[in-house]
Parts: structure tokens; sequence; C-alpha cells
């Protein structure tokens, strides 16, 4: 496991308090409250470990090995959720044999709350995706695709609030958009929606009329695109929204050595983070709370 601490210099009112590496040590007694983030993105279908002998990521990841890491952590802290940005479909065989089958009874084995829609996920049509849902005990979350007009209307929710410990932690998800990375006829009549726009009205729904003390958005978009800036990614999405404490991104596969800070349209910092792929790190986020709900947070990568 590799602590890769981040510090927050923001005064109370931008809702973040700076921490140090020390935090559970020295400051424990100010904060009343800690809720652990877990995430993952872009799994791909890979249940096994990788080979010993594989050139990039030897003896790396393994979903059983996961499982055990969020039984420990959930253990350390039962108020944990466990969240992931998309792309659970396509890339090892077990895909092309069950259809998906076997990744979402796995995570609900290890008792996901929710997931967010990548692009891969229509790999095997809006219907490929639709028979494999009885199967996921966790929610699909999805605000800017949509499916009115096919066989997914009604199996998707726009955000979720969760109770943790007393606290209202809201969560939505965000797509990218689906032509010319996925064939027409697999996301047939699905409607992709501005995701800036689309970020702004949850957050603002899930701050303002639901009163969240933490805002979730798992992203599908990308962490960014340097050649074309104005595509939407994570640190656009980050720069244009407000009320957005954290982003858990997925599709580009980047590992961040640590969360990224990101201020937003009020210059209020937001966090970003993306683990990689293939189920080979869990992120982690730790958010604490004092007796006011002022915020700190610290992060964590570790190496399946």
């Amino acid at each position: 496991m590799k602590r890769r601490s981040f510090i927050q210099n923001s005064v109370a009112s931008a809702g973040f308090v700076g921490l140090g590496g020390t935090l559970l040590n020295s400051c424990s007694a100010f904060y009343k409250k800690q809720i652990t983030i877990l995430h993952t993105n872009d799994v791909h279908s890979h249940i096994d470990p990788f080979p010993t002998d594989h050139a990039a990521f030897p003896n790396l990841g393994g979903l059983a090995r996961r499982a055990t890491l969020i039984s420990q952590i959930r253990k350390e802290n039962p108020n944990t959720l466990l969240l992931d940005a998309g792309d659970i479909f396509q890339g090892t065989p077990y895909f092309n044999f069950y259809g998906g089958e076997l990744e979402f009874k796995l995570m609900s084995a290890l008792r996901y709350d929710a997931a967010t829609i990548g692009n891969h996920d229509f790999d095997n049509g809006v219907d490929g995706l639709l028979a494999q849902m009885p199967y996921a005990n966790f929610d699909f979350l999805s605000a800017n695709y949509d499916f009115t007009n096919t066989v997914l209307d009604g199996f998707t929710s726009p955000f979720k609030v969760f109770m943790v410990d007393g606290l209202k932690v809201g969560v939505f998800g965000l797509g990218i958009a689906l032509e010319g990375l996925v064939t027409k006829k697999l996301y047939k009549e699905t409607q992709y929606l501005d995701p800036i726009e689309i970020a702004q009205d949850m957050s603002r729904v899930l701050k303002q009329e639901k009163k969240c003390d933490l805002v979730i958005c798992l992203s599908h978009l990308g962490y960014e695109y340097k050649n074309e800036p104005q595509t939407p990614s994570d640190m656009l999405l980050a720069s244009k929204t407000e009320d957005i404490d954290l982003i858990i991104g997925g599709h580009t596969h980047t590992f961040l050595e640590k969360p990224v800070i990101r201020n937003n349209r009020k210059d209020i910092p937001v966090l970003i983070n993306q683990v990689g792929c293939y189920g080979i790190n869990l992120g982690r986020i730790d958010f604490f709370f004092d007796s006011s709900k002022t915020k700190s947070a610290d992060g964590i990568s570790i190496t399946v």
C-alpha cells in the first residue's frame, strides 16, 4: 500500500481545510466523522490477476485481492462507499463468454454501491446491457444519457443520495459522447446531453435542494484533452461548475500519482482522481468532517 497524500490549503468557508499526512494521529480530536470513498474505473472484465511474466502489470490486479482490500478497509471504517466510473465490460474472454453477467455478480458480491456507464458497457448494445442488469445489486447512475426511447428507460437514475453516518452523500454519473466511439445500432436512440450543463444542474440539486454534505461525480468523460481543450473532460468539468467536491474519473485510463486539485468557477477546490485501468489499483479518498461539517480530505493509492 502506498500513501499518496495531498494537502488542500484553503479557508474553511471554501469547504476544505488543509491536512497533512499525520492527520489521524494529530488532528483526530477535531474531526468527528470520517467517510471513506473507494473507487475503480475501466476494469474491463479483468477478474484474474495478470500473469507473473506480464510485461506491464506482472502479478498485479485480481478481483479476489481487491475484495480482500475492500473488506479490510470496511473493517477499519464501516462508513465506506464503493463506486465505479464505467467501462466494466470488454477486455477478457469472461465478457465474450458471459456477456457481463459475471462482472455484475462479482461487483455485487463486493457490495459496490453505484457505477456509471462507460462507452464499452454498450458493446453488446442496450439490450445486452439490460439483460445483465438483474445481476447487479447496485445502482447505475447516468445523468446525461437520455434513455427515454430505449429499453434502458427507467433502469438508471441520474443521481442517488446515500446516508452515511448521518451525513448526506450525493452521487451522480456522466457519460462520454457515444457518436464515433460506439456504433449507432448498439446505443440506438440514446440521447447524449451536454455533461457540463447537466453536471451543474445535478450539483445544484444535490447541494441546495437535497442538502448533501458531499457531492461526488462519477465521470466517464476522460481526464483531460490538451489538444482539444473544449472537449468535455474531468478538468474542464471541475473548472466550469460549482458544488462538486470530488470527480472520480474514467475512460482515459489515467493513473494519477495523487488526487489532483482544480479550482471550480467560484475558485473553490475540487478533487479529481482516476486510478488507471484493469483493476490494478484501488482509489481511496477519506473525507473528514468537524462539528460544523467543514470538510478535509486525504488520498491514498493502493496497488492491488
